[in-house]
């Protein structure tokens, strides 16, 4: 069975906007949500990056059922492990049983602010692989020193831990992530509704684990104001995957998209009033492998968008895991 989620866009909104927008999408029948965590949008005009950890906590005590995680954090260099493993079990112990910690290996916008140097990504994994032991050290409750190969961590000891562990997800888009993913994690996170990722990552350990693919949607009343928007809010869409991790300023992400068209971004946002595609665009997820799929709206009408998946798509989202 196929669930549906929400992606809350904190490049796009600040803090008290997003809790009300998790509200919303618990309300109108999504099942999770995960928030970005970023120091910096992608592009200047999106115009917002609030601390993820304090809108998650505010979040947890506005919802009811919601499952909520972070989509992703990078506990690499400007999070040391030893601190989100702190900051994971106190946001699990305020909503038992709701929280997912989601990892991935991050992007230089928001790792470099610390005036670190970013490394290449088979390092990058590397780290990750090391930042997923320290957590799960740490949340045994007993005291631990580690000395590995990039952190240290010394006679510390977690006193506050959930009843139930949270599990963690990792965020892959190839090979390398998705056998990380299998090997240290519980769950996948992706972008794209790749069938080789999905089987790499059982491969590698990750068979019947929670796999979850986001799909970046832009929703408004016609196709054209859609395509608009999207250009507007989201142009970075149209930069490789692989590009983004490296770029290092909002002003650079802003130079790159200076020339992007509307077309571009249509190419890889689903642009559309009609249920039809947006259940089309979850299928390619269900097809691949996919049992959780995200929907992150980047049109300016939220309380549309919400309207829209209430009445239009949710309902249908049961018998379109059937089809799948």
């Amino acid at each position: 069975m196929i669930e549906a989620g929400f992606a809350l866009a904190s490049e796009l909104y600040g803090p008290r906007a997003l809790v009300d927008q998790a509200v919303r999408a618990e309300r109108a029948g999504f099942s999770f949500a995960l928030l970005s965590d970023h120091y910096h949008p992608w592009l200047p005009q999106q115009g917002n990056s609030p601390f993820a950890w304090s809108v998650l906590g505010a979040i947890g005590q506005a919802t009811e059922r919601l499952k909520l995680g972070t989509g992703v954090t990078c506990p690499l260099i400007r999070y040391h492990p030893a601190l989100i493993a702190q900051a994971a079990a106190t946001v699990a112990s305020l909503i038992p049983g709701r929280f997912w910690l989601g990892l991935g290996a991050g992007e230089h916008l928001n790792e470099h602010v610390y005036g670190d140097a970013w490394p290449p990504p088979h390092l990058r994994h590397e780290m990750l692989r090391e930042a997923i032991e320290v957590i799960r050290a740490l949340w045994q409750g007993e005291e631990v020193s580690h000395y590995g190969a990039t952190y240290s961590v010394d006679e510390a000891r977690l006193y506050t831990l959930p009843e139930e562990l949270p599990p963690i997800l990792v965020a892959a888009s190839g090979p390398e992530a998705a056998t990380l993913a299998g090997e240290a994690g519980d769950g996948l996170v992706s972008t794209a509704p790749q069938k080789e990722l999905v089987q790499q990552f059982e491969s590698a350990g990750g068979r019947g684990k929670p796999r979850i693919g986001q799909a970046t949607v832009c929703w408004a009343p016609d196709g054209a104001t859609a395509r608009k928007q999207a250009l507007q809010r989201w142009a970075n869409t149209a930069i490789p995957g692989k590009a983004t991790w490296e770029i290092k300023t909002t002003d650079l992400f802003a130079a790159l998209t200076k020339n992007t068209t509307e077309e571009q971004v249509a190419a890889e946002i689903l642009c559309s009033p009609d249920p039809e595609e947006h259940l089309a665009r979850m299928r390619k997820f269900a097809e691949a492998g996919f049992d959780h799929v995200m929907i992150h709206n980047v049109g300016e009408d939220e309380e549309g968008f919400f309207r829209f998946y209430e009445r239009d798509v949710l309902p249908r989202v049961r018998s379109l895991s059937r089809a799948a």
